[in-house]
């Protein structure tokens, strides 16, 4: 299947790894090109470099607020358009609620919502019909997970905000879209279930309550990525999509 994607130009935010790393490679496996972002500048360009001439990375913080503009004119600038982005955040520090601080709790509003919010802005008022902002975000904007409270409060109050964007630039042909991971095997998910302490324990418990009795691999939660943020999705917007494995069991 044709996506589309052929010169199509995306931002990926936290990029250097994970999932956003994921969301990168499909989208450029599928002819489009895109810039990265990561805040470590030399782990952004081993990135850029390992995805090719149809890659450039830039060092970024979600939380910085001059990041979107600069990042949408390196688009412009690099590769000639900009299409869409994909606004990856990384997961704030894990916890219960007695345990995270203010100051943790307010560091993660500035990036992972505040941050998120921003670049959402600023990609909408430069992208026009047709163009794409897909926010990563989490299967606690269903049901929280234990142990991460700050993950928990921020993560549905995105979905909240991209639903009411989708409503707002529909009419313009702008679409905007959420992923919804569970148990996807990166190294944020591994982190989390070594806190456990005894990790392969954890993810055994973990892949129990997966239908699929597996976790995810990066490449697939990238496919799907690349096929929201495609023109093949045109007549998709202000959907949350879990990529899960049928961890989510309602409807």
């Amino acid at each position: 299947m044709d996506l589309g994607l052929k010169d199509r130009v995306y931002i990926v935010t936290g990029a250097s790894r994970g999932l956003g790393n994921a969301g990168a490679q499909a989208l450029v496996a599928d002819g489009a090109k895109v810039v990265i972002t990561g805040r470590d500048a030399k782990s952004v360009a081993d990135a850029a470099a390992e995805l090719g001439p149809n890659a450039m990375g830039i060092a970024s913080d979600n939380g910085d607020p001059a990041g979107p503009e600069r990042l949408v004119a390196a688009a412009r600038a690099h590769f000639g358009r900009f299409d869409g982005i994909l606004i990856s955040v990384g997961g704030p520090p894990p916890g219960f609620a007695a345990d995270n601080t203010d100051e943790q709790w307010l560091t993660a509003f500035e990036t992972v919502f505040l941050g998120a919010v921003r670049l959402a802005r600023t990609a909408a008022a430069a992208l026009g019909e047709g163009g794409v902002i897909g926010f990563v975000l989490s299967g606690s904007v269903h049901e929280p997970i234990p142990g991460l409270t700050i993950s928990n409060g921020l993560r549905p109050g995105l979905a909240g905000f991209a639903k009411s964007l989708s409503d707002e630039l529909g009419p313009q042909g702008i679409r905007v879209v959420g992923l919804l991971p569970a148990r996807i095997d990166t190294d944020r998910v591994r982190e989390l279930d070594a806190l456990s302490g005894d990790a392969d324990a954890a993810r055994a418990a973990n892949e129990s309550r997966i239908p699929l009795r597996r976790y995810g691999r990066p490449g697939e939660f990238g496919n799907v990525a690349a096929f929201l943020l495609s023109p093949a999705a045109s007549y998709l917007t202000g959907v949350m999509l879990p990529v899960d494995g049928g961890a989510r069991h309602g409807f």
